[in-house]
């Protein structure tokens, strides 16, 4: 495996990450992060003048990427920034329309690298558990087009999204793979309700529910009820997106513990030259480049296809869940009282990598699937 990038990435990721550094500074960051909007709209332009959500495609649709290090060494910069702005959706809804879309669906995705359309992921359901095929929300007939009913949990930016990706149930029960489609939904359509909140790491998302929303037949992406495998090859995006994003949070959080160590001082020397600090750090260093290495195998993984790429997904994820969780507590734990108070950076770096572990399925849901994987691939 090629560990190099290639010189377009090290010029985007150069690129994206002085524009944080410069521009989206953490004082900067706080204030969108705890503003009504929960995002800066003129900051999310501004973004996509420097071309990342190009670097999420590849030329056929409309992009300049589509690897999955490109997709990581994004994702990278935004986690090194904390970064509040809806990529996440964008990656996921994106491959998903440029994937199995039609005409009108991938000239969406053309709005989304510009900027001007923002699209939200709404899938997960209420006691879904992480299920990707736990979906109870439907879609019946209706003429040529369809109506939808449901609800949808959690839904990033879902207040503030032009576009809805909205996975529901056109035939089977609310566990099978099988008769899921995904339909594009206008978040003003009549019959959409969207309630938004904030979360606890920053940003908004919302509860989006479908009383009797009508739809239009070119509404549906790809083929009725097969939906799951869309969702399978756009997730895989997101969870390299996620490891990645973690692994650059983890590295500030580590920047941010050794300077500390550094420079607070203990009976007249820097507390860094205590041994039992000393080894709590190490531990924490080495735990970091095992996350990398998974980040790194994810990416390697996720243009592929069958047991081997969802296995490597899975174990990335695990692994950064564990990690990430670890690298939180030991990173406050080494700062003491102040690493816990809202001033330090340090604490949202810790909030974010606990809730990273949240999305697209915790640890304990990818090791359980790793496992199942495994014994699947035995069979």
């Amino acid at each position: 495996m090629n560990f190099q990038h290639t010189e377009d990435r090290r010029m985007l990721a150069d690129s994206l990450n002085r524009f944080i550094a410069e521009q989206y500074r953490f004082d900067a960051r706080d204030r969108i992060a705890r503003s009504e909007e929960g995002y800066s709209r003129d900051m999310w332009l501004r973004f996509c003048e420097l071309g990342i959500i190009g670097a999420f495609f590849d030329e056929a649709a409309g992009g300049f990427g589509g690897d999955g290090f490109d997709v990581s060494v994004v994702f990278e910069a935004l986690g090194r920034g904390l970064v509040v702005e809806p990529f996440l959706d964008a990656l996921i809804v994106g491959r998903a329309l440029a994937y199995a879309g039609n005409d009108m669906q991938r000239g969406i995705v053309a709005k989304m690298i510009e900027g001007a359309t923002i699209a939200a992921f709404a899938h997960d359901e209420p006691g879904s558990h992480y299920e990707r095929a736990r979906v109870s929300t439907r879609a019946t007939r209706l003429g040529d087009g369809w109506v939808l009913n449901g609800a949808k949990g959690v839904v990033q930016q879902g207040e503030h999204a032009d576009v809805l990706l909205v996975s529901a149930r056109t035939s089977g029960g609310d566990h099978d793979e099988a008769g899921i489609s995904l339909f594009v939904v206008p978040r003003d359509a009549a019959g959409v309700d969207v309630r938004g909140y904030r979360k606890i790491d920053g940003g908004r998302v919302a509860e989006v529910s479908f009383d009797n929303v009508r739809l239009e037949a070119d509404a549906l992406v790809g083929t009725e009820g097969d939906g799951y495998a869309v969702l399978t090859h756009a997730l895989g995006y997101g969870l390299v997106a996620l490891v990645s994003e973690a692994v650059g949070a983890m590295d500030v959080a580590k920047e941010h513990t050794l300077e500390y160590l550094r420079t607070r001082k203990q009976f007249g020397v820097p507390i860094g030259a205590f041994q039992a600090l000393q080894h709590r750090m190490a531990d924490v260093l080495l735990e970091i480049e095992q996350a990398r290495s998974a980040a790194i195998n994810a990416a390697a993984a996720v243009g592929e296809s069958g047991i081997a790429r969802e296995r490597a997904l899975s174990a990335a994820k695990y692994s950064i869940g564990r990690i990430g969780a670890r690298v939180a507590e030991e990173s406050i734990q080494m700062h003491g009282g102040i690493g816990m108070t809202w001033e330090l950076p340090l604490a949202h770096y810790a909030k974010r990598l606990v809730m990273i572990d949240h999305q697209l399925g915790d640890e304990d849901h990818h090791l359980a699937r790793y496992i199942e994987l495994g014994r699947a691939s035995l069979a």
